[in-house]
Parts: C-alpha cells; sequence; structure tokens
C-alpha cells in the first residue's frame, strides 16, 4: 500500500482517487476550491466513443479566424499578447494536419472504449447518474457540413464503432421527443450519457467509502525534492507527504507544474452551459447541432444545453451574453418549437476545459521525478474520458501492464 496525494479534486483526480482507493493505496486528494464546482459539474454529460477525431484537425485553424470576427461563433481564441498563447497556437499549426488525425484516432477510440465500459461497470454497481446508452445525434442543417460528418462518420465505422447515417426523413422516427429542422443527422450509437452532478456525487461517496480523503480549499505553497522525488507539498493546511503524485488539474495544471519543475502546454478553453428544470418537451437523443456546436443532452428530468470554445486565461471569470447567445440562437434554429430564452446570468455556467495544442490528453509519468504522475489536458472530454483515465493511473503507480497504449498521451 502506498500513500498517495492527488493534486485536483474535479473528475479526473476523483477517478484516480477512485481507483487507487479500489487497489488498496491510502488516498488524499487536494483541490483550492470546495469541489462543488469545476468544469465537470457543467458539461454535456457525453461519453462520446464517437469523438475520436482531436481538436488539432485539418481546417481548424482557418474556421477558428472566420470565427474570431463572430462574437457569437463556437470557437474563439482571445487575441492577447502572450507568449504561452503564441507558443500554443504555433505548436496547434503543427499538429493540425492529416498524419496527426490518423494517428490520434485509434488511441483516441481504444480509451474512450475503454472508458465507457468503465462506466458500465460503475452504472451497475450503483446508478444514481443516469447512465443510459441512446448513442448520440450528430445533427446538421446544411448540406456542406453533413459532408463534413458524413466522412467522419465513415472514419468511426472503419474504426469499429457503430454508426448510422440518417436522412431528413429518417430522424423523427428516432427522435421521437421534439421536432427537428436539421436535414440530416449522424447516429453514433456507441455514445452514452449521463447526469454529471450525480456523477461525481457518486464517485466521491465511493472514495470516501474506501477510506480517501479530501482536504479542500487547500493551497499549495512550497514543494519539498530530494534528489529525482518529490518529497512532500507544504499547503496553507499543513504538510503533506506522499509515496507518489499525481497532478490533475486540469486548466491550473500548468501553474501547478511550474511548481515540480514541469512545463505543461496547456490553454483553458472556456465553455458554457444551462439547465431546463422539470423539461416536459425534450429530446429523447443526447445531440450535437453541428453548425453551432451545440451540445443538447436530457438528464433525467432536466434538459442541458452547452457549448462554444472560448481559449483563454483562468482570470476570465465574466459571462459574455453573446456567446450564450450564439448558444440559444442555434438551439431556436434547430428545435423550432422550443423557443428557448436567454438564461439569466445567475442560472448560466461556465467552465474552463484544459486543452493541448495537439487536442490529446495527457496521462504519463514525469521525466522529471520518478513519483509524480500527470493526468491532465482533456479538453472537452474530460468525463467522457476520466474512468479510464483513472484506471491507467492506477496502472502507472502500480506499474501493472496499461489497459490501452498511452504512446501519444505523453507530454
Amino acid at each position: 500500500m502506498k500513500n498517495i496525494v492527488i493534486l485536483g479534486g474535479g473528475i479526473i483526480g476523483l477517478c484516480s482517487g477512485y481507483y487507487l482507493s479500489e487497489a488498496g493505496h491510502k488516498v488524499t486528494i487536494i483541490d483550492k476550491g470546495d469541489l462543488s464546482e469545476g468544469c465537470s459539474y457543467g458539461n454535456a454529460g457525453m461519453i462520446v466513443p464517437s469523438h475520436i477525431i482531436p481538436l488539432a484537425q485539418p481546417g481548424m485553424i482557418s474556421k477558428g479566424i472566420k470565427w474570431m470576427f463572430d462574437s457569437k461563433s463556437p470557437f474563439y481564441v482571445e487575441p492577447r499578447l502572450n507568449w504561452e498563447l503564441i507558443s500554443w497556437g504555433l505548436k496547434f499549426y503543427k499538429y493540425a494536419n492529416d498524419k496527426h488525425v490518423t494517428r490520434s484516432m485509434p488511441a483516441l477510440r481504444d480509451l474512450s472504449l475503454l472508458s465507457k465500459n468503465l462506466y458500465k461497470d460503475l452504472s451497475s454497481k450503483l446508478d444514481t447518474f443516469y447512465y443510459q446508452e441512446k448513442g448520440l445525434l450528430m445533427l446538421f442543417k446544411t448540406e456542406k457540413v453533413g459532408e463534413e460528418e458524413y466522412h467522419a462518420g465513415k472514419e468511426a465505422l472503419n474504426l469499429g464503432l457503430e454508426v448510422d447515417f440518417l436522412e431528413q426523413n429518417d430522424i423523427p422516427n428516432l427522435e421521437t421527443g421534439v421536432a427537428t429542422s436539421a436535414i440530416g443527422a449522424v447516429h453514433y450509437k456507441s455514445d452514452a450519457h449521463l447526469y454529471p452532478q450525480k456523477f461525481m456525487s457518486f464517485l466521491k461517496e465511493e472514495f470516501l467509502k474506501n477510506g480517501g480523503q479530501i482536504s479542500d480549499k487547500t493551497e499549495i505553497e512550497n514543494v519539498y525534492f530530494k534528489k529525482n522525488r518529490i518529497q512532500s507539498i507544504q499547503t496553507n493546511k499543513g504538510l503533506f507527504e506522499a509515496d507518489d503524485f499525481v497532478l490533475a488539474a486540469g486548466s491550473w495544471s500548468p501553474e501547478l507544474a511550474r511548481l515540480f519543475n514541469t512545463k505543461l502546454s496547456i490553454l483553458p478553453g472556456k465553455g458554457y452551459s444551462f439547465t431546463l428544470k422539470n423539461q416536459g418537451v425534450k429530446p429523447e437523443i443526447p445531440s450535437i447541432l453541428c453548425e453551432g456546436k451545440v451540445a443538447v443532452t436530457p438528464m433525467a428530468n432536466d434538459l442541458r444545453f452547452g457549448g462554444t470554445m472560448e481559449i483563454t486565461h483562468t482570470g476570465n471569470t465574466k459571462i459574455n451574453k453573446n456567446r450564450v447567445q450564439g448558444i440559444v440562437n442555434t438551439i431556436n434554429e434547430f428545435y423550432p418549437n422550443l423557443n428557448i430564452g436567454l438564461p439569466k446570468e445567475s442560472e448560466t455556467w461556465y467552465g474552463f476545459r484544459p486543452c493541448t495544442p495537439s487536442g490529446m490528453p495527457i496521462i504519463d509519468k514525469s521525466d522529471t521525478y520518478d513519483n509524480l504522475i500527470l493526468a491532465t489536458g482533456h479538453a472537452m472530454m474530460g468525463l467522457s474520458l476520466a474512468p479510464a483515465t483513472g484506471k491507467l493511473v492506477q496502472e502507472l503507480v502500480d506499474s501493472e501492464k496499461l489497459s490501452v497504449d498511452t504512446n501519444l498521451f505523453k507530454i
């Protein structure tokens, strides 16, 4: 049994803590917040093996430049004279090619399918988080976007995922909850969804039952080393010693990594969501409204909408109403009978997704310190990939054979 400290209490940190505690280790999770908020609480709740194409892909830069002049667009890079942003952008440009996408797709597929299987295991243990396997509909309104989605669907089909291609007349046979103006859709039958807040509560309870400990509102002040190992960390709540440390702090990972003499190229991608409670009329199947990149997820009696990817910094805490209005406009274009209005600021959630320039997560042992593991950079896929990441962290700590190949998830 090892004594392990995890830095970060989001879904990656909690899943890592869960699998490590299940394996018999003594685990403490440290977080500067109170574990009641964060990127995993307000996200779309989608488990998406369909998402095998990384954010760094051909055409993304030209789209990004076009969208930069539209305050309601789904993707935006906040212009700043900042070396970190410039460096990230240059690396993103290097990765945005067909070769990178072709290499990445099987790795993302394997990680996603492992995660989905682990979610199924967790839901069979105690399904308090509304896990359902209804797939995902990629709805589109234009022929151009339809061609892009058809191509992506064929790639997924070639990689062994279950995919159906729907004409306009086919959609109402599958989506019986609400009418849509989409002219076609790709149905990824391998996908699933859940209620994020309820899953986080389940995970915390299971972790604590296993003897895990949580130290919230805990700020790291100093780190102590001995040769090529981390010995302890000093916080505002005292000294924490451990055999192994796991860095899983999402968009805050780079600033913590600097304390460990490690450089991570990660920028926060700000996204928004809002949830309609006890929504009687709602879609039956989770969907992405492709032209506006808006996610739509039925969650028990509720309905959640989410979208936008704004590459920014963690100090950007204001809610941009224009970006939320862009989400609302897309919803009403696709679902003309829903009549969704702009939510109040108090009802609008935002979070920061940790984005690497390659679009790939980092799940890796540190090159600098023998007892440091990095688990971060999952962008929009944090919830989807969290159980697989947590399992891999446990396998790395225990020097076990890894469930999937992690070569493309290195720093």
